[in-house]
């Protein structure tokens, strides 16, 4: 993941010219850095633009900028680095920052671009050759994201981040060099914060794994886990609740009085599932295909829908917000999100949209776009589970983290799915197996490509030299030839995996499903 950069306002190089605009200026910008590194994000972004309203200096244009990504706002944080750059051209911090933005925005070619200009300004600076190796990964430039990464790591070697990156780039071997400059902050973690350390024991349980160590490699698992879960909010029994009450509320009958009502669009493919499913190599395998583009994890529909509960009466929260919906409700959340979607590739004629966590909206999907493509990626649960726990997500996935509740929320998503395909018409969802991907590529991407309507293309079994940009954990993976080193890896682990499998196997009445487990 690429790293935004905040700059500690220099009290010294910034000063206004008058004694008191610049006790003014001083006292504000201190007031919003403290506010910004403690997360008040709406506060610290009005009293940059109270100060910007005095004095319009360059760091504070910057930390501006660097708010608003982080709420979200790429295309104003943009406009904020831009004058911050205008205004100092010798920033790097803006420079790199910008880049990041630029990058979710998908516009990954300006945002390398940005990086190598804040090289160019300071060669030595550490997190502009990281986020430069970021997105040459995702661009899949492997050999240049591996150099990205080893001179991120010189330049700082006590960022743990790096290390963790590195891993996704190149195996650990034993007598690694990386493996011991790991081992050596491990037993001096001093001023490493807990992100810090987090990260560490994700890269060491890496480097145990790849070097044989597995009891030690779910150790540090075990310990980044807990950590990480320490610092996030997860609500347990509203997510679960949340999943249970999408059974009572999108039944059979309510399935059917809606059939119809949406558009007939035959553009989105939505992949869907648990995240480490094999949903970004089914992606690779269709975008691969030239009349097939590849959008990657987008949360357009999830943003249609809450556009469409803020014109309801009372606004209510999904899923009661299908108690107040009609037909009309659903053609607008169809035009709503179609109209994001076809912006992203105008001339395709076929769009996916691989956010897996679009599951929990396969019954809006088939109402509002009952022509839309439904994949279904499955692999083997505690495989799933395992991947899910082996891997620090750049955000969301708060479920992941313990491996009971993650075990929990497997077995409500594996509900969940049961219902859909009992009140969906048959065959609406297509269900691909992991395993049966990876040991019969082509028949699988045949009958994928099939169900999209459109005639096969040999481009599909070159997946792996597709170009285009892959922002997820499996970027790296999807740059290779099949293989099936990842079946069964569970197997490995299967001593520490009590807590898991017996949450994955337990049943209760709402859960019960064909479905059955090999544990």
């Amino acid at each position: 993941m690429a790293n935004l950069v905040l700059a500690k306002p220099d009290h010294h190089k910034a000063s206004p010219a008058t004694a008191l605009l610049r006790d003014t200026v001083l006292a504000l910008s201190s007031q919003a850095f403290e506010l910004h590194t403690a997360g008040r994000l709406h506060e610290a972004v009005a009293l940059y633009e109270r100060i910007i309203s005095f004095k319009d200096l360059p760091v504070i244009r910057g930390n501006l900028g660097h708010a608003l990504a982080q709420l979200g706002k790429f295309d104003a944080a943009i406009v904020e680095y831009r004058r911050a750059v205008q205004l100092k051209p010798d920033y790097p911090e803006a420079l790199c920052n910008w880049g990041v933005a630029l990058a979710n925005l998908g516009r990954a070619d300006e945002a390398e671009e940005k990086y190598r200009r804040a090289i160019i300004v300071d060669a030595g600076f550490a997190g502009a050759h990281h986020n430069l190796g970021v997105i040459l990964k995702e661009a899949g430039r492997l050999d240049e994201a591996r150099h990205a990464a080893t001179r991120a790591i010189h330049l700082a070697p006590r960022n743990t981040s790096y290390y963790e990156h590195l891993a996704t780039l190149r195996p650990f071997v034993a007598g690694d060099r990386y493996i011991t400059a790991l081992e050596i902050l491990a037993k001096n973690p001093a001023g490493l914060s807990d992100a810090e350390q987090t990260h560490l024991h994700f890269a060491l349980a890496r480097a145990y794994e790849d070097t044989g160590s597995f009891g030690a490699a779910f150790a540090q698992l075990l310990a980044g886990n807990r950590l990480k879960r320490r610092h996030i909010g997860y609500d347990e029994a509203a997510t679960l609740g949340c999943m249970d009450r999408m059974h009572e509320l999108f039944g059979a009958d309510f399935m059917a009085r809606y059939r119809g009502a949406g558009l007939s669009s035959a553009l989105p493919v939505f992949i869907v599932g648990m995240p480490r499913s094999g949903t970004t190599l089914i992606e690779q395998i269709l975008a691969s295909h030239p009349e097939i583009f590849g959008a990657g994890e987008l949360t357009l529909f999830d943003q249609a829908a809450g556009a469409l509960i803020g014109t309801l009466p009372g606004s209510p929260p999904f899923p009661d917000m299908a108690l107040s919906l009609s037909g009309e409700h659903f053609r607008a959340l169809a035009e709503t999100y179609l109209g994001g979607l076809a912006q992203r590739a105008p001339a395709a004629s076929r769009i996916v949209d691989k956010m897996p966590g679009n599951f929990l909206f396969a019954g809006l999907i088939h109402l509002a776009l009952p022509n839309a493509v439904i994949i279904h990626a499955m692999r083997d649960p505690i495989d799933t589970c395992l991947s899910c726990f082996s891997t620090l997500f750049s955000g969301g996935q708060e479920y992941t983290y313990d491996i009971a509740e993650l075990g929990r929320y497997y077995r409500h998503y594996r509900a969940l799915m049961a219902h859909w395909r009992s009140v969906l018409p048959p065959g609406r969802i297509v269900d691909v197996r992991y395993e049966d991907l990876v040991s019969d590529v082509e028949g699988v991407a045949r009958r994928l490509v099939g169900h999209c309507g459109l005639a096969w293309d040999p481009r599909c079994l070159d997946f792996h030299r597709t170009e285009r940009v892959v922002r997820t954990a499996s970027a790296t993976q999807v740059r290779r030839p099949i293989y099936q080193s990842s079946v069964g890896r569970w197997r490995k682990y299967q001593e520490f995996l009590g807590p898991l499998t017996d949450e994955i196997a337990c049943t209760h009445p709402r859960q019960k499903t064909k479905e059955t487990i090999d544990v």
